[in-house]
């Protein structure tokens, strides 16, 4: 036992030896143990390398006379596009890139295209022919245009063989970057007459719509920012799945979704798969780690990584950040996890429902506006202490709302995806009612404005005791989190939860951006009228109160009544994606400028078109798959439904054929939903009944035991 004095000794001892190691840390990093490092930000020291933005392009542009400060003035494509391009040009051979490519985002393309996106890749040389020398040349002229053929990408019918023309110009608001030996110009793809033939074309002109109505309306309230823009976060959830297991499955190759496939014996009944560990036995946590790593060089801040619900489920999420760059970000992020889990033995699936009765994956939307100088309109704080005016907040929420409530449609329409039909309100995903979630504390503060009273938003927060001196009491928000609304606020952001894993946002985003901007345009109209800000306000809540709901909208009867209440609900995505075209929603793209009634009833047609061909694709995969595999495993085990599956391929092809009869793009989907949510799903049943009875090893499909559990069936694997 050590006396008084030994105890007292003995922590003076110990105290000099902590300070002492304090200071020495604090001027020398210690060697690391051998096979240890330490955790430093020299791992990061690449990040942003790849994208000409900040530093990286100020000093190119200094060697040229100029600086990165050039590259907020979009007009620099009008007088300084030489500087620019040979700077790029400077910047990509000392990273080892010479070839450039426009880079661009054809519609409908989500599930079918690998990256999403349309790109020519161009040596940055010419060639002299009599010389026969070879030199770099990549001028302005090469940088902010190109041309390629628009008949040979989805137009609905905008474009023609002998129409065919497509032109590529340089979009300032997104970043240029490298990867590899390529340089990318994020780039607007539109016709010989100017329309829309891209996912990006309306997503700007929505921006410039939400820009010039949100500050005309600021300014009535005696706030005048410089401009706006709107921020958006996106989370993209996948499965990862052995790679071996991937190609004994034609229906995941060919449309990244299992069309048949009998439940294993576990799924995710125990939620245990749900921001598990990421285990170091098995390749996901390696894959996910050099996924972050791609993502880093180009300046995409990949933050965050976890298990999802579903057995092989993962999430990333990124930082926030303008419309343009998140989107164009969350295109590549999408093309570097396909393609850096094929080098780890896995096969990334982006498609929204790939299993059957678990939970398949979506991209939550969180979007904000916010100002040049970073005030966000959703933080009630920081907008009243930027204008001084107590209803700034009242006045945005309450178009917002009014926005939710007359467009639901349209907001259905851009989630309207051909993977979210098996995913909405299937436990999962918020059902296909556009209601709007805003809380109990913010809901009696809006009701309360509503009927008169006035005052600013104090946004609640409580104090939470877990009733232990171990941990203290903390603070919390008063409102909790509602998974079951499609759009609910909730931190400052709206999270639009119903969007598809597989979805190029552009669309979800063009809408929320347009349906804003025109209540802000005739929330400002009626101002300059002479109404107050505040009774306008009043006026709308009143009008469109019923779309807030805070319940739990996966409960029928709530369901219920929200349909006859009036709320938006459209069941069918493809008669979700008609009303792109009725005569309400053509005149809101044209008073906004976003897109003109021409420009609606072609991306209805190709959105229609992209529905029924990857139905097709589906279908003509049930064929091969029983023809191939089901029905000889059937016979040579002299067991299963084999009659019901002969039949059922003579069903499934003359389904196809009355698809191809069929008249107009609509109809075609018309009968391809049918097909799909109904036949088939009736003609899975007899092939899941065979795989049950068939023995193991006679089965020659790779089974949902084998695809869907890394942790418990990955062998092979070494660390």
């Amino acid at each position: 036992m050590m006396t008084h004095t030994a105890n007292r000794n003995a922590l003076s001892c110990f105290c000099l030896i902590e300070m002492l190691s304090r200071v020495f840390n604090s001027t020398v990093r210690l060697a690391a143990p051998a096979g240890k490092r330490f955790a430093s930000l020299a791992a990061y020291e690449e990040y942003g390398s790849a994208l000409f933005k900040g530093d990286v392009a100020d000093a190119y542009l200094k060697a040229h006379g100029s600086s990165a400060a050039l590259l907020d003035d979009p007009t620099w494509t009008e007088h300084s596009a030489d500087i620019v391009a040979a700077a790029v040009l400077d910047w990509g051979i000392d990273n080892g890139a010479d070839t450039y490519t426009h880079w661009f985002q054809p519609m409908a393309a989500s599930g079918v295209r690998h990256g999403l996106t349309g790109q020519v890749h161009n040596k940055m040389l010419e060639f002299d022919r009599t010389t026969g020398k070879v030199a770099f040349d990549f001028k302005g002229k090469h940088l902010i245009r190109g041309e390629t053929d628009g008949s040979s990408f989805p137009n609905g019918g905008l474009r023609a063989t002998h129409t065919a023309g497509g032109y590529l110009a340089v979009d300032t608001s997104s970043n240029i970057f490298l990867r590899g030996d390529t340089i990318f110009i994020p780039s607007a793809f539109v016709s010989y007459y100017g329309a829309a033939l891209d996912e990006k074309t309306p997503l700007l002109r929505s921006n410039e719509a939400l820009n010039k109505e949100g500050c005309r309306l600021l300014k009535l309230m005696g706030y005048d920012p410089k401009s706006l823009v709107a921020n958006i976060g996106l989370e993209q959830e996948i499965f990862l799945i052995p790679r071996d297991q991937y190609l004994r499955r034609m229906d995941l190759q060919m449309t990244g979704r299992t069309i048949m496939g009998k439940n294993a014996p576990r799924g995710q009944e125990m939620c245990d798969h749900y921001m598990a560990p990421l285990s170091t036995a098995q390749p996901a946590l390696e894959a996910m780690q050099e996924m972050q790593a791609e993502c880093w060089k180009m300046g995409i801040p990949l933050k965050t990584r976890h298990r999802e619900v579903a057995p092989n489920q993962y999430e990333f999420a990124p930082l926030f950040g303008t419309n343009t760059t998140q989107i164009d970000q969350n295109v590549m992020v999408m093309q570097v996890i396909e393609e850096v889990a094929a080098k780890h033995g896995l096969a990334a699936l982006l498609q929204e429902k790939p299993f059957n009765d678990v939970n398949g994956s979506g991209k939550h939307n969180n979007w904000s506006i916010g100002t040049a100088d970073g005030v966000n309109l959703l933080n009630p704080d920081q907008l009243n202490a930027a204008s001084g005016n107590p209803d700034a907040f009242a006045v945005v929420m309450s178009a917002i709302v009014a926005a939710v409530d007359e467009h639901g449609d349209l907001m259905r329409m851009a989630i309207a995806s051909p993977g979210n039909d098996f995913r909405l309100g299937a436990c999962e995903a918020p059902p296909a009612i556009v209601s709007t979630y805003l809380g109990d504390d913010m809901t009696a503060y809006m009701e309360g404005f509503k009927d008169g009273k006035t005052g600013e938003y104090k946004p609640g927060v409580k104090k939470m005791d877990l009733g232990t001196s171990s941990v203290l009491p903390i603070s919390i928000p008063a409102e909790d989190r509602n998974r079951t609304s499609p759009f609910p606020y909730g931190g400052a952001r709206f999270e639009f939860r119903a969007v598809g894993s597989a979805q190029n946002v552009s669309m979800v985003n063009t809408v929320l951006n347009m349906i804003t901007a025109q209540k802000f345009k005739q929330f400002a109209d009626a101002i300059e009228g002479g109404a107050s800000p505040a009774d306008v306000a009043k006026k709308s809540l009143s009008d469109h109160w019923k779309v807030i709901f805070n319940g739990d909208n996966y409960d029928e009867a709530n369901q219920e009544k929200l349909t006859a209440d009036g709320v938006w609900r459209i069941d069918s995505g493809v008669e979700a994606i008609r009303t792109l075209s009725s005569d309400k929603n053509k005149a809101i793209f044209e008073e906004m400028g976003v897109m003109t009634g021409e420009e609606c009833v072609a991306r209805e047609a190709a959105l229609h078109d992209h529905y029924t061909g990857t139905v097709e694709m589906e279908a003509l995969c049930m064929v091969d798959m029983i023809n191939q595999h089901i029905l000889p495993s059937c016979r040579d085990a002299e067991c299963g439904p084999v009659s019901e599956l002969e039949a059922a391929v003579s069903t499934l092809k003359s389904a196809v054929a009355a698809i191809h009869a069929a008249e107009t793009e609509y109809e075609k989907a018309q009968l391809a939903r049918v097909l799909r949510l109904e036949t088939m799903v009736d003609i899975r049943e007899h092939c899941d009944a065979a795989e049950e009875v068939v023995p193991a090893d006679m089965w020659t499909l790779a089974t949902y035991k084998e695809l869907l559990f890394l942790d418990q069936t990955d062998a092979s694997y070494v660390m």
